[in-house]
């Protein structure tokens, strides 16, 4: 039985900051319903990825190639007015900081009612009954109250939610969630997490989980993408990965989380994260690498499916010289 088509297909995505390709050629998919993470260090490109899916790009940054296929269809060429009316409706982003995201001047009920409004251009009462509704389903009590009230009188934890709440009040198909957990104590943290994945499957959403911590990936993702200065260097199921990390650079990723289960000491991961503005040929985790030779420093390892649905880029996996733990 073939796999059904993807969602979002992301095909040889290249974004650059001047001449520097900060994503290099990045290549991912999620099907429908999927939970899709993209982890790595901060500074590897997770963001600009997700704001050049968005078409959200800062101004110092250009997509110079590649295709991003929404449900089959290629929106990387279409102009600001038509990605406006696919943002906030199709898909839509939660991005890390939502105090800085959130209007100050408008009550967070007007922000909401203005995203339905915008994009299914219903009348105001029933934009205001289905947004009281949402800030219910994403758990704020009080919910009328709040309507009326300005970002700056909730707190961090109610903030995200009311991001939450703007991002799914029109039913998008992909949920784009940047760090959502940024700044929010540990607890508030797990209640977003769990409340994106209960959403998620409720509505049947796509969502691509863009973090740094594997952690959270291991109880809310199907599948993992993880990403190493501007390039994806392993793609696998969630408990794939984490039973047989592949790459070296997953490897360390993985022995550097702590463990309650057992006594295992942490792995600093070796070296610095190699400048994004200047990069050398050839694999870019060569200078960090417990296994690099001479080749990896000249040439870019091509991604390998070393079993169903899990992919590497590494030439010694490859060579079968260092074998999935």
């Amino acid at each position: 039985m073939s796999a059904p088509d993807p969602l979002l297909n992301v095909k040889d995505l290249l974004v650059t900051i001047g001449d520097a390709p900060v994503v290099d050629h990045m290549n991912f998919t999620i099907r429908a319903g999927e939970t899709l993470a993209l982890v790595g260090e901060s500074g590897c490109g997770k963001s600009l990825t997700a704001r050049a899916v968005m078409g959200l790009l800062p101004p110092v940054a250009r997509r110079r190639a590649g295709t991003i296929e929404l449900d089959g269809r290629d929106i990387a060429p279409l102009d600001e007015a038509r990605m406006a009316a696919i943002r906030g409706d199709v898909m839509s982003m939660i991005f890390q900081e939502p105090t800085a995201s959130l209007n100050p001047l408008m009550t967070v009920g007007r922000q909401i009612i203005e995203a339905l409004v915008t994009h299914r251009r219903t009348d105001r009462g029933s934009a205001t009954r289905a947004a009281l509704a949402m800030l219910e389903e994403v758990g704020i009590a009080d919910a009328a109250q709040r309507m009326r009230q300005y970002p700056f009188e909730l707190s961090g934890g109610m903030c995200q939610r009311v991001m939450i709440a703007i991002a799914l009040i029109c039913r998008p198909r992909l949920l784009i969630a940047d760090e959502p957990t940024t700044g929010l104590d540990v607890s508030t943290a797990a209640r977003i997490l769990d409340l994106l994945r209960d959403l998620g499957g409720r509505t049947g959403a796509s969502i691509l989980l863009i973090t740094h911590d594997l952690g959270v990936v291991a109880h809310t993702c199907h599948r993992v993408a993880v990403m190493h200065a501007g390039q994806v260097v392993e793609v696998a199921p969630v408990r794939r990965l984490f039973a047989h990390p592949a790459h070296p650079y997953t490897r360390a990723l993985v022995h550097s989380i702590p463990r309650t289960d057992r006594a295992i000491a942490m792995e600093p991961i070796p070296g610095a994260v190699p400048s994004l503005l200047n990069v050398a040929p050839g694999c870019r985790y060569a200078g960090r690498c417990p296994w690099v030779e001479e080749r990896c420093r000249r040439a870019k390892p091509a991604m390998t499916e070393i079993a169903p649905e899990h992919f590497v880029a590494c030439f010694a996996v490859e060579d079968g010289r260092a074998a999935p733990v």
